[in-house]
């Protein structure tokens, strides 16, 4: 349920960004205003876990970055530069540190 739960708060999250961007960038009133409705979603979904505070963002943060990177491909045709990819390699690593790891 965590992880499912956290991939759909991520899938907000970049989905509200996109659209405020598209609000921004076009003029359009209405993108602004439904991403911030689907940012207040995101809000109200990546706290339903029950995962502590520090551990739950630094999960979370490497899915939105996966979810963010994906969509600056496929939506906005982006181009991951050979320092994006490396940093993105570290911020995963990270992720997958704290989800492995037992909590003291």
């Amino acid at each position: 349920m965590t992880a499912l739960t956290l991939c759909l708060a991520a899938l907000l999250e970049v989905g509200g960004d996109a659209l405020m961007r598209h609000g921004l960038k076009g003029g359009h009133a209405w993108g602004m205003a439904l991403g911030a409705l689907v940012l207040v979603a995101y809000g109200v979904f990546v706290n339903l876990t029950d995962l502590n505070f520090s551990r739950l963002m630094g999960i979370y943060v490497c899915l939105f970055f996966a979810v963010s990177q994906g969509v600056a491909m496929i939506v906005f045709k982006e181009r991951l530069s050979g320092l994006e990819m490396l940093a993105g390699g570290l911020i995963l690593s990270g992720g997958l540190i704290l989800t492995v790891a037992k909590m003291g």
